[in-house]
């Protein structure tokens, strides 16, 4: 590891301002993916800020049923927050599958936003990667492609996004909340990462100096939602596939759908094609069926990974089957 700077802040704002002037600075929240790459010289920050005591620790369920997520709130506190675990099950269950006990206990939520991708290749300083060094190659291509995208990748970078809470947050409409030096802005969750394109060295929209400080759920009902992660052993894993998944179903109809996937793509992926099938759809394994397949159409699977493309739609198909409301619920 280099060396480097560090300087704890006093407020976000002077955190923001510290960040955005130096091209080589970053904020420190948990550290639990930054610390890891320095170590990997994957990342190599000449000054940290810590932001980890800047009091944007809480959890405030809001006048009108929304619920305002501080960025360093960790996420074993959030998983367990009572409101959290009643009105948003799908959040709650993506934390607890992510990483293991001793790093949920340390990770924050903005920190897990931005933490960045598991390739292999990406932590390896000893191979090309267009996403650590632009214009290098991408190893992963005719590689090891396990774990990598099926949906939305580029000839520049076929990596996928680690988060488990992310992909939760896509299917719960979440918005963030960003300072900069120009100010304040709200980005929604699911315009907040991106597609690789030709630039896969930039993972999200925010532009160097932008702090998240917090994020924002909507009061909609997402009582019935849930998220299921495939992996290749209980814990302590990253997804092969994921979904997130709210449903709701009137007459045995459904009405509304949102759903997010995880594991396939550079970013957690909307199912905005299912979901607009489900609309309207007989809430059967038919429809749910017919949706999957729909998303699917696309993929492109990278060498050793075409078991992703039934494993995601079984999945779905699981998800949206268990969050089906049963004769007695109806």
């Amino acid at each position: 590891m280099i060396p480097f700077d560090y300087q704890r802040a006093d407020d976000a704002a002077s955190a923001v301002a510290t960040v955005a002037a130096r091209a080589d600075a970053a904020f420190l929240g948990g550290g639990t993916n930054l610390v890891d790459r320095m170590k990997l010289g994957v990342d190599n920050p000449t000054l940290l800020v810590d932001i980890s005591r800047l009091p944007l620790n809480a959890v405030d369920v809001q006048p009108d049923g929304s619920v305002h997520v501080g960025t360093n709130v960790r996420n074993s506190d959030l998983a367990a927050h009572p409101v959290i675990r009643a009105h948003y099950p799908a959040l709650s269950q993506a934390l607890l599958a992510g990483a293991s006990g001793q790093l949920r206990n340390l990770a924050t939520t903005g920190g897990n936003l931005l933490q960045r991708t598991r390739c292999v290749y990406f932590q390896d300083v000893t191979t090309p990667c267009n996403k650590r060094e632009p214009g290098s190659g991408c190893s992963a291509i005719g590689g090891y492609t396990r774990y990598h995208a099926i949906l939305g990748s580029s000839p520049e970078c076929i990596a996928v996004h680690p988060s488990d809470m992310a992909v939760a947050l896509a299917a719960l409409d979440a918005t963030v909340v960003v300072v900069g030096p120009d100010g304040e802005r709200h980005v929604p969750v699911t315009e907040l990462h991106r597609l690789p394109g030709a630039h896969p060295e930039r993972d999200t929209v925010l532009a160097h100096g932008e702090l998240i400080t917090a994020v924002h759920l909507s009061p909609t009902g997402a009582s019935r939602s849930a998220y299921r992660k495939v992996r290749d052993r209980a814990s302590f894993a990253f997804a092969l596939v994921s979904v997130a998944a709210t449903l709701e179903v009137t007459d045995g109809t459904v009405t509304r759908a949102r759903i997010a996937l995880g594991g396939v793509a550079h970013k957690p992926w909307r199912a905005s094609r299912a979901e607009e099938l489900l609309r309207g759809a007989p809430a059967t394994e038919d429809s749910y069926r017919r949706a999957a397949e729909a998303e699917l159409a696309d993929a492109v699977p990278q060498g050793e990974n075409a078991f992703k493309i039934p494993m995601v739609r079984n999945t779905l198909v699981s998800v949206l089957r268990e969050l089906t409301p049963t004769e007695e619920q109806r």
